[in-house]
């Protein structure tokens, strides 16, 4: 896997002397070399070679038992024995150096003896039947998972099928990535001596591949390095501006970021809180853009505090005495503890200012939050151990197995559908470069993870799979949206499936389709069916002309040139002729509201008609009125739905079985798929209404049934 990395022969990118996070040193592949030169150590006897390793895992593991990993190190450095770096170093220096780096983050027992034995059945003679043999299933599946496919087999399509495959593992075992992305790191590290073309196709798949993998998964600590390692290879003039800053601040006099810490650590003090505070200097990247963000920096800008605590009501007590006694940045506050990042990142960020103007940002949360900001998955100790009895009832199953998010559900669900090892390359780096999730409820209480920027399509195809096809709208938060309508965190999505067989995706989804799976699943519809891509093709759902009236057929007449029935209003006024207002066509047993008009006439609206205020506003009194005895009443109703043939008959027929009278009824030219029908009715009851409207709802392909509200005709 990592034969062509080689040690640099000159100083890699990062900078000697900037402050390194405690417990990541370089390893000595000098010293590791001649231990590993000398063999395996006497049975039974943890080799020198690596102890170090053994002593960073009992940090995490005091009581660990490390016979597993004497004896992958046994098998491994025999099996590599006479196997060189491009460096000149023994090449089984490079196992223990991903192995310590696995070690140091807390991965447990199983996870380092496969890192140590990840790259024997690829690069020497073990199989992996003897992997499975002598160090069980687990181990197995892990090695499998991050042995390359041989170019002999794939050809140019090997690196992204080799992916494709690790993805795979990954979705059964995340485990499988996390070797991957150390022994990336490491190979990064030891960049230097190759062909500059060859770090920088290496140095960009790591940045459009692996670190959004480590974002994803959580492990800040490989992320960060991994990036700096990458914008030394790719942006060597910026890296080296940014070094210069570095070194530059270093150098200067004072320490204001050290003087707020002192600051911080007595009002902590002073209010009985046990804390730790920490400074953590900034990485070359987060320098960078914080530099091109603001400009000049100062000096407080090339760190940040963290505060680490005991308990999460701690936290939230460091942030209220850290708002009392320094002047709060109120814009840089983020609680990421009540609403956790989808990568399990959690931590309270906040800035604050001291009477100078000096401004700190802050970071606060728990010692485990910070290992598993550090470290991720990789700080979950065994994830596939049996479940703890003490799991709370109906917590969402995203938050008991954190191992197998949504994102790399749906990673793995799309990859199954990309036709070809390049459609699956350019997609996978096009989702990955998605860096935020949101989460989108269905009326169920499920819930949808998507890609920030997701839209309607993209929550039909990620809830229905390519049965979203048939969808034909949906509703956001309880009101008719159309697919396109770009989704929020916390909308609630209802999504619409049309009735009619003929219901099939639009080429336009395509420009509203932002997650792979919706893409490919369009994609695929429309070479299948080229027809559809005609010109003159109909939306969905449209293919046969609506049903309307024509001239000779009763119910023709617009609506505003009929006046509703007043007969069953009765107003204090005598002898004034009394109108229905037709912007709310009030009906009984609606609250009303009268007002005189021109001509003597009295109108009659519903209490809560936009009418009602404006003529209130203009000084027009209000006349008492009430529902007569008579039952027959007349009402018009707003039909909204999807367009599909027949549906002005089906509607039709519903009224007619109701036994209510159509006195008149229009349709607009459709609109996006969508058809407004407005209907004039006469009901020989009020009491009728209800039955009525559940009715013409039930008609397939009505997603709304209302009461007339026209603002424009509001005026009397």
């Amino acid at each position: 896997m990592s034969a062509e990395a080689t040690n640099p022969a000159t100083p890699g990118p990062v900078t000697p002397g900037v402050q390194r996070r405690r417990g990541r040193a370089r390893l000595d592949l000098r010293r590791l070399g001649r231990a590993a030169l000398l063999g395996p150590a006497t049975r039974d006897r943890m080799p020198d070679a690596i102890g170090h390793v053994a002593e960073a895992h009992r940090a995490h593991y005091p009581d660990a038992d490390l016979e597993p990993l004497r004896r992958a190190y046994v098998l491994a450095e025999s099996s590599h024995r006479g196997q060189m770096r491009k460096s000149g170093e023994p090449y089984i220096t490079h196992p223990l150096a991903v192995t310590l780096i696995l070690a140091q983050l807390g991965a447990e027992i199983t996870t380092l003896t496969a890192s140590l034995l990840h790259d024997t059945v690829e690069d020497t003679d073990v199989t992996l039947d003897q992997v499975r043999s002598e160090f069980g299933d687990d181990v197995c599946y892990l090695v499998d998972g991050v042995t390359k496919l041989e170019k002999v087999d794939y050809g140019a399509a090997a690196e992204p099928e080799t992916f494709r495959k690790m993805l795979v593992a990954t979705g059964n075992d995340v485990r499988v990535m996390s070797i991957k992305l150390a022994d990336r790191l490491h190979n990064m590290r030891t960049l230097g001596v190759m062909r500059p073309e060859k770090q920088a196709r290496i140095a960009k798949v790591t940045r459009d591949v692996l670190i959004p993998l480590a974002e994803r998964l959580g492990v800040q600590a490989l992320k960060t390095e991994l990036e700096d390692l990458v914008f030394a290879i790719l942006h060597p003039e910026e890296y080296s501006q940014v070094n210069t800053m570095i070194a530059a601040n270093a150098e200067g006099a004072g320490d204001p970021l050290g003087d707020i810490a002192g600051d911080v650590r007595g009002v902590l003090r002073d209010a009985g809180i046990t804390a730790e505070v920490l400074i953590r200097p900034r990485h070359f990247v987060s320098v960078h853009r914080v530099h091109r963000k603001r400009g000049e920096l100062r000096a407080a800008d090339f760190g940040r505090l963290l505060v680490l605590v005991s308990e999460d009501a701690d936290c939230y007590g460091v942030l209220g005495e850290l708002h009392t006694c320094f002047t709060p940045v109120v814009s840089e506050f983020k609680d990421f503890i009540a609403v956790p990042k989808f990568n399990l990142y959690q931590s309270l960020h906040t800035a604050v200012a001291r009477a100078d103007g000096e401004v700190a940002e802050v970071l606060i949360r728990t010692h485990q939050m910070h290992q598993v900001a550090e470290a991720g998955v990789v700080a979950l100790r065994n994830p596939y151990a049996p479940p703890s009895e003490e799991l709370p009832a109906g917590v969402d199953d995203e938050r008991i197995d954190p191992t197998r998010p949504g994102w790399l559900s749906r990673l793995l669900d799309w990859q199954q559908a990309a036709p070809d090892p390049d459609t699956f390359w350019s997609t996978l780096r096009e989702d990955l470069a998605q860096d935020r999730e949101i989460a989108v409820f269905r009326p169920d209480g499920g819930t949808l993870g998507l890609p920030a920027g997701a839209s309607c399509v993209d929550a039909a195809y990620a809830q229905y799979g390519d049965d979203a096809h048939a969808c034909i709208g949906a509703r956001v938060n309880g009101r008719l949206a159309t697919l396109s309508t770009v989704l929020r965190d916390g909308d609630t999505v209802q999504l619409l499936m049309g009735q009619d067989a003929g219901s099939e995706p639009s080429r336009d989804w395509l420009d509203h389709a932002r997650t792979p799976a919706a893409r490919i699943a369009i994609r695929r519809w429309l070479t299948a069916h080229p027809a559809t891509d005609a010109p003159a093709a109909a939306p969905a759902g449209q293919r046969e002309p609506l049903r309307q009236p024509s001239p000779a057929e009763p119910g023709t007449e617009s609506v505003d040139s009929l006046r509703p029935a007043a007969a069953n209003a009765v107003v204090d006024r005598e002898g004034a002729s009394v109108r229905l207002a037709g912007c709310c066509t009030p009906v009984p047993p609606d609250e009303v509201t009268a007002f005189a008009v021109r001509g003597g006439v009295v109108t009659v609206h519903r209490v809560g008609c936009p009418a009602v205020e404006r003529m209130k506003d203009v000084g027009r009194p209000e006349i008492g009125v009430r529902w007569g005895d008579s039952a027959e009443c007349r009402v018009t109703l707003i039909a909204e739905s999807f367009g599909r043939a027949h549906l002005l008959a089906d509607l039709t027929e519903a009224i007619a079985l109701e036994g209510v009278a159509v006195i008149s009824a229009t349709v607009e030219p459709p609109t996006q798929q969508r058809v407004r029908h407005t209907y004039t009715l006469q009901l020989p009851d009020a009491g009728h209404l209800p039955g009525l409207m559940r009715a013409m709802r039930a008609v397939p392909g009505v997603f709304d049934v209302s009461r007339a509200q026209h603002s424009a005709a509001a005026a009397p």
